[in-house]
């Protein structure tokens, strides 16, 4: 079953308790499922949270389904839903470029620099102050144009157009980044002064936060998410990571107690959402190393504190790289391998394939927190086998695209 993936069709699958694979059921799905109600619109960007999924199409619509105990779906309630319903609140005015989702928040952020957020405000990781949740969109304003947003379980970081990084939400461990006085005001966005150039992306994992000026990391670093080495187990100082030689690095990505890093340079679209690596296409991991999840061989489940070379990925350039839950990596012989990454044993853990290019690939998007790009792979069947799903706990992995070097 290879679906066209030229018309844009959304395909989702595993568990399913809050309806967030948008079918109609609360019904378990092992395999790719095409969501057939979407079939007349093109999927063009779509994220997961903990137990719910957003997706928007090219006919600038948004869609929710999954739980919404917090208002997470924003559809004015906190009614949950097995199939995908639209977002009203969006009109054609608004081109939404950018989606991200935490543990129970979504954050939308349009072309011109208008930045959405709604669902979950406990520790104010929505940026809206005193009010406990949000059903609906609300606008998160700083005073100047945004261009990107991350949210991780309870916390969110979003850099505006000239480079600025702000956090706000849960402040345990120093994940945001902020003097004591900043603090107080933590339910707001609030700047990161202790990056002296200009941030280009941000990654907000479970207790830590990356940021990508030249590499900065703080907040939590016991397992070595931090990469900062044996010495630093906390921070709420931005400190640089060293360890990478002359390395450019050009994408980062953060999973709940890992990151990853690839090298070389950076093609960015004009409107600033999606970078693609072309040179050197190396990844470097480090952080917790059970189950895997760090991409070293089965001698290296141990935790590593300072960005380690993936060998294994040498032969290949590699593009984009998740550490959320399930993934695939692929060569364009179309040969599939499957490697384990981490177990986050979330009962409400899904994915999802979104097509997007031709000759049978699909894109594969992450489950959680706040990863909304599209990563084309070619994927053989049988897509999953049974060592993924184990009863109610399944197997997670990062996502990664590659490209096989021809000599």
């Amino acid at each position: 079953a290879a679906p066209e993936d030229k018309n844009g069709k959304l395909y989702m699958f595993g568990s399913n308790n809050w309806g967030q694979l948008g079918l109609g059921t609360k019904n378990t799905v092992s395999k790719p499922t095409c969501v057939k109600v979407l079939k007349p619109e093109k999927v063009k960007l779509a994220v997961c949270g903990r137990n719910h999924t957003l997706i928007y199409t090219e006919k600038g619509n948004l869609y929710a389904t999954g739980g919404n105990s917090e208002g997470q779906l924003g559809l004015g309630g906190t009614e949950e839903r097995s199939a995908f319903h639209l977002v009203n609140y969006f009109t054609s005015q608004h081109k939404i470029k950018q989606l991200a989702a935490g543990s129970y928040t979504s954050a939308a952020l349009t072309e011109d620099g208008q930045l959405f957020m709604w669902g979950d405000n406990s520790e104010g990781q929505i940026g809206l102050g005193n009010e406990a949740n949000a059903c609906v969109p609300h606008q998160v304003d700083v005073g100047k144009p945004v261009c990107w947003i991350s949210c991780g379980y309870y916390h969110s970081a979003l850099i505006t157009c000239d480079g600025e990084l702000y956090t706000f939400g849960e402040s345990d461990n120093g994940k945001l980044g902020l003097s004591l006085e900043q603090l107080k005001n933590n339910r707001v966005p609030q700047l990161v002064s202790g990056i002296p150039s200009r941030v280009n992306k941000v990654a907000c994992g479970g207790g830590h936060t990356v940021a990508l000026a030249e590499v900065f990391t703080f907040g939590l670093g016991q397992y070595g998410q931090l990469g900062l080495g044996t010495f630093i187990f906390e921070t709420s100082e931005p400190k640089m990571v060293d360890h990478l030689g002359k390395h450019k690095i050009c994408y980062i990505t953060s999973g709940e107690n890992h990151t990853a890093l690839i090298t070389g340079n950076c093609n960015v679209n004009s409107d600033a959402t999606f970078s693609v690596c072309r040179k050197n296409g190396l990844m470097y991991t480090f952080g917790d190393g059970r189950h895997g999840k760090l991409g070293l061989g089965k001698e290296k489940y141990t935790n590593q504190f300072v960005p380690i070379l993936c060998s294994n990925f040498l032969r290949f350039t590699v593009h984009l790289v998740s550490l959320h839950y399930l993934s695939f990596a692929i060569k364009t012989s179309f040969l599939s391998f499957l490697f384990p990454f981490s177990s986050f044993f979330l009962p409400s853990s899904l994915s999802f394939l979104f097509s997007s290019f031709p000759l049978f690939p699909f894109s594969f998007l992450p489950l959680f927190p706040s990863f909304s790009f599209l990563f084309p792979f070619l994927l053989s069947y049988p897509f999953l086998d049974a060592q993924i799903q184990k009863g109610k706990h399944f197997s997670m992995l990062p996502c990664l695209v590659i490209q096989h070097h021809f000599c």
